[in-house]
């Protein structure tokens, strides 16, 4: 088979210990971005399995009509970026693994508490001034002990960055829908008396919602505005969660004091985003879920789907109309 994985921006898949499992086949990895389906249309003619990084790039029906080698779609999540219409109007399956049960997930709870105690403790800045030749060039930082975490999400990703903050000596408060509030207190952290409470009481506020209708810009101008000036707003789930351009606002009026964030509405970033160039901004680019062993075990599902389709017996499919 012809295959096609495109986004592949730190050039990693090839250095996979699954990538063994397509060896047998002829395999194209594009390492750029582009959403130009002229030359999405040029990379993928000879393609029959195209092979996505989660939401990296559109895959409309535009593209799929000028795809007429194109036999399947394999990935990992949810699927808002295909349209999945045009895909079985062209005989093209969709196979994509969502994880059931809703497990904890370590590798972006991981990269959240990261950022905490990068900008809690300014390391990065002190880091950048320390090769400059500058010793101890910031404002003293603030430790975490004794402080509250405000977890906005109590799910796969938000209950382990609680424990992590329990760990690291804070009070944690949580915020979400009803069900995941009983979850929380039944492990014993409090709810907020409300979302509003949520921002104005916690010295750090981290983001954990899926974005879905329902959750699009829920974090308002209002929100924000009632944070305290020494406050931390971490964000490493979607940036659209937050209402467009009160970040921004917020932080140059000085509440929150600043933020951390891994997630930007439009991926990768075209030059210096506002949010980067902001000096109490720590910001990474959209790391989270991006560690080799997640990373090959979010391959190893996506190249067992395409050998399930070699041999005839396709998984994951959610357009079985396709295989008509």
């Amino acid at each position: 088979m012809r295959i096609a994985v495109l986004d592949d921006w730190q050039d990693t898949v090839r250095t996979l210990p699954c990538f063994s499992l397509v060896a047998d086949h002829d395999v194209d990895i594009w390492t750029d971005h582009t959403t130009d389906v002229d030359v999405l249309a040029d990379r993928l003619r000879e393609t029959e399995v195209l092979a996505l990084i989660r939401e990296r790039t559109p895959i409309g029906a535009e593209l799929l009509d000028r795809l007429p080698k194109l036999r399947m779609i394999t990935q990992v999540a949810v699927f808002p970026h295909i349209d999945i219409e045009a895909a079985t109007r062209r005989g093209v399956i969709v196979s994509s693994y969502l994880a059931a049960g809703g497990g904890p997930s370590y590798p972006p709870a991981e990269l959240t508490w990261g950022l905490i105690l990068a900008a809690a403790r300014r390391i990065p800045q002190e880091a950048a001034a320390l090769k400059a030749g500058v010793w101890q060039a910031q404002p003293m930082g603030d430790g975490l002990r004794g402080k509250t975490l405000g977890i906005f999400g109590y799910g796969a990703v938000g209950s382990v960055v609680a424990g992590y903050g329990a760990a690291f000596g804070m009070a944690v408060q949580v915020w979400g829908r009803p069900a995941t509030l009983a979850r929380a207190q039944a492990d014993g952290y409090p709810a907020a008396a409300s979302q509003r409470a949520l921002f104005r009481d916690c010295d750090v506020v981290s983001l954990h919602l899926r974005l879905v209708p329902e959750t699009a810009a829920i974090v308002t101008a209002a929100d924000l505005a009632v944070m305290k000036p020494t406050a931390l707003l971490v964000n490493a789930a979607r940036a659209q969660l937050i209402e467009p351009g009160a970040l921004e606002t917020a932080l140059r009026v000085g509440r929150p004091g600043m933020a951390a964030v891994d997630v930007f509405e439009q991926e990768p970033i075209g030059g210096l985003h506002p949010l980067v160039a902001m000096p109490n901004v720590v910001a990474t680019p959209h790391i989270g879920f991006l560690e080799r062993d997640s990373f090959n075990a979010m391959f190893s599902l996506i190249f067992d789907q395409i050998l399930a389709y070699t041999a005839g017996a396709p998984i994951n499919v959610h357009n079985p109309q396709a295989l008509g």
